[in-house]
């Protein structure tokens, strides 16, 4: 599985496209994206097993920032990193993409 993260609107889903030299349908068909929004009250090994059976899974960095003052923000901020974390221990390849720039964190891109 290859892990894209990386912060929101960071070009991560054209990176990968282009990359991997995906249609949008090719895309639909093989990935899943903004996995960040499932985490908030899952249980989140379940969760990043089940999302590890995608060839490629997209999230959005949500640390990033202030700290929000409500708590129930706070406790999906804190999923969502949890889920990156392990989405990353059982990816072959992670990659964070800025700016639309990748960084090879883990692995290779092939």
């Amino acid at each position: 599985m290859i892990f894209v993260t990386g912060p929101l609107y960071a070009g991560k889903q054209t990176y990968i496209q282009t990359a991997l030299g995906l249609s949008d349908g090719d895309f639909a068909l093989r990935a899943v994206r903004d996995v960040q929004e499932l985490a908030a009250g899952a249980d989140l090994p379940a969760l990043a097993d089940e999302l590890a059976r995608y060839e490629i899974v997209i999230a959005t960095e949500l640390g990033g920032g202030l700290i929000p003052v409500d708590k129930a923000e706070r406790e999906k901020r804190e999923a969502a990193g949890r889920l990156a974390c392990l989405l990353a221990e059982r990816a072959e390849t992670v990659i964070r993409v800025c700016c639309g720039l990748p960084q090879v964190l883990k692995g290779k891109l092939s």
